[in-house]
């Protein structure tokens, strides 16, 4: 009997292709969706990930994120250093700048200040450049940071200012030896890197710590963070419980503190709410495609479900039927939408440099969405069959 209700269901081509359609644009949606939001998560805490060397992280205690940040008097590095377990420790700064170009347009810059000794952070550099350019006075490197046409200076000299702004003038991108102007102080360029882009996208100066002190506006505090390296044998959440007691700072191993950035994101930023809405839109579509469509299929094959049970075919035996026609839909829907997101959003993440990224949850959730979506429209469509009554569909004949 089971082989009879496949046969049902592939012999009405019109409405297998549409529950197929149904569910693939379910799956597909809500996976996709679950994987921009972990491309995003992901870019939030680039700057973590960047600085894969250090262990734990130290930072105010107020700080539960990379994107709000407070600063630490410069004591903190000392006092990080002198607990027991940490092999080294260096400085990192973070700061917002605004910068001018030579035709005279601004544009806001986030600069990150690295140790000046070891340079740890800073991301490889195009054309295999070496960063140890960053040594020299007021030199930088910049990233577009996920932004596209943020980093573009005037082609001619002509349209330089002063002594007007030429903000229509045509441009080209930065390359090293051009100059921006930070805080009238001039900032000369020593490359561009390939750092990982940012959520949310904003161009990158990176720059020593020195130098980010003196392009910087004046603080009384300048330390962000304090990046710790472990000696061996001791485990990064142990090192930071030590720091923590030690010095009474917010101590972090790197995964637990990417872990703090994602929720913090999930906690304030507003596109958390924009993928929860494209996952309803996508459940309530798919739901309401697999729905109809499969109670049309349903209701037109009445007769048949009455002829079987006029045959001794059992209500459980009618809805194992509707169950396999409802399973062998969202198997192979499902596996369509999937392959569908796959590739489509490693086209997009190549192409466009698209926050996508398909974590090994992802695919369950589409498919956990679709079993949810196939049991409800089953459910649906079994009701007129568990109420069939044979004698009243062949007296309606």
């Amino acid at each position: 009997m089971l082989r009879v209700a496949l046969k049902m269901l592939i012999g009405d081509r019109v409405k297998y292709v549409g529950l197929l359609f149904g569910i693939t644009f379910t799956t597909f949606l809500v996976t996709f969706a679950a994987s921009y939001f972990c491309g995003f998560m992901t870019r939030g805490f680039a700057l973590v990930a960047e600085n894969g060397a250090a262990d734990v992280w130290v930072m105010d205690p107020a700080v539960a994120s990379v994107e709000q940040t407070s600063n630490m008097a410069a004591s903190a590095l000392g006092r990080v250093r002198s607990v027991e377990g940490v092999a080294s420790a260096v400085p990192l700064a973070l700061g917002t700048a605004e910068a001018r170009f030579p035709n005279g347009r601004f544009q806001p810059f986030q600069v990150i200040g690295v140790d000046d000794a070891t340079l740890s952070g800073v991301p490889p550099l195009e054309n295999g450049a070496s960063s140890a350019a960053l040594r020299a006075p007021d030199a930088a490197i910049v990233d577009p940071g996920g932004t596209e046409d943020k980093l573009e200076t005037p082609l001619l000299e002509a349209d330089q200012w002063p002594p007007e702004p030429h903000l229509d003038a045509p441009t080209r991108p930065l390359a090293t030896g051009d100059e921006l102007l930070i805080n009238d102080r001039r900032v000369r360029i020593a490359g561009r890197s390939k750092a990982l882009p940012r959520f949310p996208p904003r161009p990158l100066l990176y720059t020593t710590f020195s130098n980010a002190t003196r392009i910087l506006l004046p603080e009384r505090r300048r330390l962000t963070f304090v990046l710790a390296t472990a000696m061996p044998g001791v485990m990064p959440g142990e090192l930071a419980a030590r720091i923590h007691a030690r010095t009474g700072l917010r101590a972090r191993a790197s995964d637990d503190f990417k872990a703090d950035t994602v929720r913090w994101f999930l906690n304030n930023s507003e596109d958390v709410g924009d993928i929860a809405a494209m996952l309803s839109v996508a459940m309530s579509v798919g739901f309401g495609v697999t729905g109809i469509m499969l109670y049309m299929f349903t209701h037109e094959n009445l007769k048949q479900y009455a002829v079987l049970k006029a045959m001794g075919a059992t209500s459980k035996l009618l809805l194992g039927m509707i169950a396999v026609q409802t399973g062998l839909c969202a198997l192979v829907g499902a596996g369509l939408g999937l392959g569908l997101c796959a590739t489509l959003g490693r086209f997009v993440a190549e192409t466009a440099d698209f926050p996508f990224r398909m974590m090994w949850f992802t695919p369950l959730l589409g498919g956990g969405t679709v079993v949810l979506v196939s049991v409800a429209a089953a459910a649906i469509s079994a009701r007129p069959v568990l109420k069939l009554e044979p004698a009243i569909v062949f007296a309606g004949r």
